[in-house]
């Protein structure tokens, strides 16, 4: 079935049309019917499966056929998310599928001035994409009227309702219409965030799940590769000059790390941007731009900052770290092989990693591929590294943060 056959309004299928558009992914085809009934509905997908489409359609052909009178500083249909970038994101996603509908869409989030985004606000909108902190801000600031929100939509739905974000949810859902549609939409979702969901819906959600069995897309090759914590740099710098042209998205475990591997690189001619949340919205946005226009082809994320983002042709995702989250995993190597391209994850895992990798692979429900580099070929990649073994002071940083890293697994052990 091709999009020109769904009952849609002439503006909407031009859109889908110049976007390139064509036929419904998976979690399209089986999400857009049940919410153009009004369904509630619980969708978990693989990243890069088109999930933002999967509610942007519906969304905008329900607004655009269901005239309401609007209200000064009020929405129609509200989207929760967890980062800044992922707002920017939707809200542009939804823009363009909105053009010619007469409707209008905002990105809401902290780190800017919100006198500009009040103003927005105060001529009424259709659809907020929103984060929580701002979000609440305004609404206590009397700046912002939940009273018609029709459609409550949380995307990466699991970390919104992780702790921390919880009871942002609790009171959100307070201050909204009883009667209204929700909808939630995840990659990764686990009981304890099902029952939490179930909570803050009136009726029985229609659940939509694809390919549950594997939550890593098809279109991703992952595997793992062995290396000590102190040579990683090494073997970073070498597999980027392998692939000098490419688009590489690097994960590591804390903002302190994030910047320590872009140093590393710097002092080896490499050249990277880093994003975490210690950077103001200006610069995170500014580097967000350079990487998805390819002027920098190397970005060192933490995994909040890059949580969601579809950023296009990433031929390459490497986990330096692994992640201490096992569901960050999938959100991670979900960030190439999106839509029908392919793409390579690897994950780089030292001694002190592996009960993290045994915690990812049960997660998975089967192994990771297993990298075999011959002793000689890693010798080899140490020695012709341009920082080789003379960086006495990175090493002893490097060591210090994996002993620290350490205790601190064996600490949570012993809690357990």
């Amino acid at each position: 079935m091709k999009f020109q056959d769904y009952s849609l309004i002439p503006a909407l299928k031009k859109n889908l049309s110049d976007e390139g558009f064509r036929r419904p992914t998976d979690i399209q085809f089986k999400s857009i019917p049940p919410i153009l009934r009004g369904e509630d509905v619980l969708a978990i997908a693989q990243t890069g499966t088109g999930k933002t489409a999967a509610f942007a359609i519906p969304v905008i052909q329900i607004l655009s056929t269901r005239k309401v009178l609007e209200e000064e500083y009020g929405i129609r249909c509200l989207v929760m998310v967890p980062t800044h970038e992922l707002a920017i994101q939707i809200a542009g996603v939804i823009q363009n599928l909105m053009k010619g509908t007469g409707l209008k869409v905002m990105g809401l989030y902290g780190g800017v001035e919100q006198d500009p985004q009040i103003k927005k606000l105060q001529k009424g909108l259709h659809v907020l994409v929103a984060t929580p902190g701002r979000m609440f801000d305004l609404v206590s600031q009397g700046f912002l009227s939940l009273k018609k929100v029709e459609i409550l939509i949380l995307d990466e739905a699991d970390h919104m309702l992780e702790l921390g974000f919880v009871n942002d949810m609790r009171q959100l859902v307070k201050k909204l219409p009883t009667r209204r549609q929700t909808l939630f939409f995840s990659a990764t979702i686990n009981e304890h965030i099902k029952r939490l969901a179930y909570e803050l819906i009136r009726n029985k959600a229609v659940r939509i799940q694809i390919s549950p069995k594997d939550p890593v897309s098809k279109n991703v090759d992952h595997a793992v590769a062995f290396i000590q914590m102190d040579d990683k740099r090494f073997f970073l710098e070498r597999f980027i000059k392998q692939n000098p042209e490419s688009k590489i998205l690097v994960f590591v475990r804390t903002k302190v790390r994030a910047e320590r591997v872009a140093k590393a690189m710097e002092r080896v001619a490499v050249e990277t941007q880093t994003i975490h949340g210690d950077k103001i919205q200006d610069e995170r946005s500014q580097v967000m731009k350079n990487f998805r226009e390819g002027k920098n082809k190397i970005l060192i994320a933490t995994d909040v900052s890059a949580r969601g983002i579809d950023i296009p042709n990433v031929e390459f995702v490497i986990n330096y770290d692994l992640p201490d989250v096992t569901e960050n995993y999938v959100h991670r190597v979900g960030r190439t092989g999106r839509g029908t391209q392919r793409g390579i994850a690897v994950s780089f895992c030292s001694e002190q990693e592996k009960e993290l990798l045994a915690e990812i692979e049960t997660y998975l429900d089967k192994p990771i591929v297993k990298m075999q580099i011959d002793p000689e070929e890693y010798e080899a990649t140490i020695d012709f590294s341009d920082a080789a073994v003379y960086d006495w002071k990175s090493l002893i940083k490097e060591n210090e943060e994996s002993e620290t890293f350490s205790k601190r697994k064996a600490g949570k052990k012993k809690k357990k």
